[in-house]
């Protein structure tokens, strides 16, 4: 499954231009910062559901185009500052901002393209998007702040893993739809209905991005990398919750003490893959995709909506 790009090419561009604008600075070093923040950007698929959701709901307008740009702006920030929390020297197969300015100039280069983020709603009394946007800040640091809260632990059940990722990772994306919606409809109800789409989407996001971990196949993220930074996915929880307790305390000691070892954590992978983990997690990443599309299949049939359904499948069966 390919990326929508084709429905909205023109209004990427233009989004492209407003957000380079939107980071450039007269400081000479936060400049060539930003210029290498800019060139090894993503696939952007934020802005692209920003953008297809504001499609879905009206005319795409200014307000539409400030609303991609904050979200970019937030993600952005929130890789930049995940590096140093992570310990990252490489993100997108890149030196990290992290690995070549080092964490002091890091962390302010996250507070940067946060204020930049909060101008550009400010500027144009973008009030009820910036509300969007700012919650999901705070959702996204309660979700971080609570996995590092149970990885000391190792000891989480299976609804506070959902609590987690639908705060640390669905959170931003429910905003992005949000906020598009809400920039060409200005109606609660459809952008509620919009924001409820776009959450249930993040979670099977992060559902997918947890299934790489065990992946054998090439794809671009090491595998067996959430073990080593001790981060609990709903494989291993599946697996920790099925096995006896002689194979539950062994997981739990390799993770916690030996998760640089190759040959143990590659012992742990194929314990979760025996146990049915991979295939229960795999099952919930599908009722969630569902879900969305039952949500998204509310509206009436248009480009914006294919566009959406793309990108819900594309989320869910990416190789990387």
């Amino acid at each position: 499954m390919n990326l929508p790009t084709n429905l909205i090419e023109a209004e990427l561009a233009a989004f492209e231009i407003r957000f380079k604008k939107a980071v450039s600075s007269q400081s000479p070093m936060l400049d060539r910062i930003m210029r290498y923040v800019v060139k090894r950007k993503g696939k952007q698929l934020r802005p692209m559901f920003v953008l297809l959701s504001a499609k879905l709901c009206g005319e795409i307008n200014d307000a539409s185009y400030r609303a991609a740009s904050l979200v970019e702006l937030l993600h952005t920030a929130t890789l930049v500052h995940d590096d140093v929390v992570d310990d990252s020297m490489e993100r997108r197969g890149f030196f990290s901002v992290y690995a070549l300015w080092k964490a002091k100039a890091t962390v302010l280069i996250g507070d940067y393209l946060l204020a930049k983020g909060l101008l550009v709603s400010l500027e144009n009394n973008d009030y009820r998007i910036l509300h969007i946007l700012s919650d999901a800040v705070r959702k996204m640091s309660e979700g971080e702040l609570l996995q590092l809260e149970k990885a000391r632990s190792l000891n989480i059940r299976e609804e506070i893993y959902y609590e987690i990722i639908r705060n640390k990772t669905a959170s931003l994306l429910a905003s992005a739809c949000a906020a598009g919606a809400w920039s060409t409809s200005n109606n609660d109800a459809t952008t509620e209905e919009v924001r409820l789409f776009g959450e249930l989407t993040g979670m099977a996001f992060q559902i997918k991005d947890d299934l790489f971990d065990y992946a054998s196949e090439k794809i671009g993220k090491p595998t067996g990398n959430d073990i080593k930074e001790k981060k609990l996915t709903l494989p291993l929880i599946y697996t920790l919750n099925k096995v006896d307790k002689a194979t539950r305390r062994k997981i739990i000691y390799i993770v916690k003490n030996n998760s640089r070892d190759t040959q143990k954590v590659k012992w742990v992978i194929d314990t979760v893959e025996e146990t049915g983990g991979i295939a229960y997690a795999t099952d919930k990443m599908n009722q969630y995709k569902k879900e969305a599309l039952d949500i998204l299949h509310r509206f009436p049939e248009s480009p914006a909506r294919q566009g959406l359904e793309d990108l819900v499948l594309y989320v869910t069966d990416r190789k990387y």
